[in-house]
């Protein structure tokens, strides 16, 4: 039996040629997931595999929290779990109450429980003397 080698390599250098196709096709799939997980416009859904769509969704929902948990507008609660809208309403509460603490405008000092209320006002009153002490304009000698 006589095999033609000329054929052979015809055949290996034709499956070479075509291997810089198939990598950039596939760097190019990999790129459209990073894309997609990061949340942007880039994204084409329609050439993600159903195990990707779901990397995407929980990286969506990750995002979703973490605005949420920043205090972001673009935050949808309606999306987080309960146990998402628990942890995330304590944190909000310590954020009032560090705010409150600290003299931040943001305070909501109708969100205090009542020892929280003292804990502010006390911290508001040292802050004033302080502020009378070093003669800032914003010291109220009343």
């Amino acid at each position: 039996m006589r095999v033609n080698v000329s054929k052979h390599r015809f055949m290996q250098l034709a499956c070479l040629s075509f291997w810089p196709i198939l990598l950039c096709a596939q760097s190019s799939d990999v790129q459209n997931l990073a894309n997609c997980k990061n949340g942007w416009e880039t994204c084409d859904r329609s050439r993600l595999n159903a195990s990707q769509s779901a990397e995407v969704a929980a990286s969506e929902h990750r995002r979703d929290v973490a605005k949420c948990r920043n205090g972001y507008d673009s935050c949808d609660r309606s999306k987080l779990s309960e146990s998402e809208a628990i942890s995330l309403a304590v944190a909000d509460h310590q954020r009032n109450v560090s705010d409150c603490t600290t003299g931040i405008t943001s305070c909501d000092p109708s969100r205090l429980t009542e020892s929280e209320g003292r804990e502010s006002s006390i911290a508001a009153q040292q802050r004033n003397i302080g502020n009378c002490h070093n003669g800032y304009a914003s010291c109220d000698l009343t």
